[in-house]
């Protein structure tokens, strides 16, 4: 099986409990085509940083990441149509009120997975970030550009959770250039990661490699 497939797998297994079974679908819905490049980055992470690890074991955090950053996105995408304030019809509106609904619960369950992980934290911060970013957003006469800037921020915010995740997976902390590198997989994001199948660049692993020799040869100095 390969990182996509695991990624997303593990993402749509976490949700397979959720009640009732239409919020279930929404959820599924959204999983099935989604781009999960911050799951992939979380297993690629732990893998290029330990070749021996067990996936299997790091597959929970991979979702993890992946529902909190597909919750937040959905949220994002709400509050920018606000689709309740023109439904035309009260099943439009139900279908509103559900996406709501999903986009809680997509957070929520991925908290849950990392809650008691190395990555706990840097997950609470995710959602405080965003929540600070929306509200400037919102913010009357707020520059277009500045704005965009703000919504990029969840990409970016996205890529050094899955870092985190994928490093404390295999029982260190991610060093300040890898979460840079993370920084820079976002840049080449618009609000807007790969379709499936084109995750991230194949020197992924490798670079990630390299930084973790780099850091692990400045502490021996």
């Amino acid at each position: 099986m390969d990182d996509v497939a695991r990624a997303r797998d593990a993402a749509r297994e976490a949700l397979a409990n959720v009640e009732p079974e239409r919020l279930r679908e929404t959820l599924d819905d959204r999983l099935v085509d989604a781009a999960v490049t911050p799951g992939v980055l979380s297993l690629v992470t732990a893998r290029a940083l330990d070749p021996e690890v067990d996936l299997e074991a790091v597959v929970d955090r991979a979702a993890g990441v992946q529902l909190i950053y597909e919750g937040l996105r959905l949220t994002r995408r709400l509050a920018h149509e606000e689709p309740w304030a023109t439904a035309a019809t009260h099943e439009s509106d139900i279908d509103a009120d559900m996406d709501v609904l999903a986009a809680d619960v997509l957070v929520s369950r991925g908290f849950s997975l990392l809650a008691h992980t190395g990555a706990a934290g840097a997950a609470v911060e995710v959602v405080r970030a965003f929540g600070r970013d929306q509200t400037r957003r919102e913010a009357a006469g707020l520059d277009p550009d500045e704005a965009t800037a703000l919504d990029r921020n969840l990409e970016v915010d996205a890529l050094e959770l899955a870092v985190v995740a994928g490093t404390t997976a295999v029982g260190g902390d991610p060093p300040a250039e890898l979460l840079e590198y993370a920084r820079e997989l976002a840049a080449d994001c618009d609000r807007e990661f790969p379709p499936p199948g084109r995750a991230l660049p194949e020197a992924t692993a490798d670079r990630i490699a390299a930084i973790s020799d780099r850091a692990v040869s400045a502490t021996d100095r």
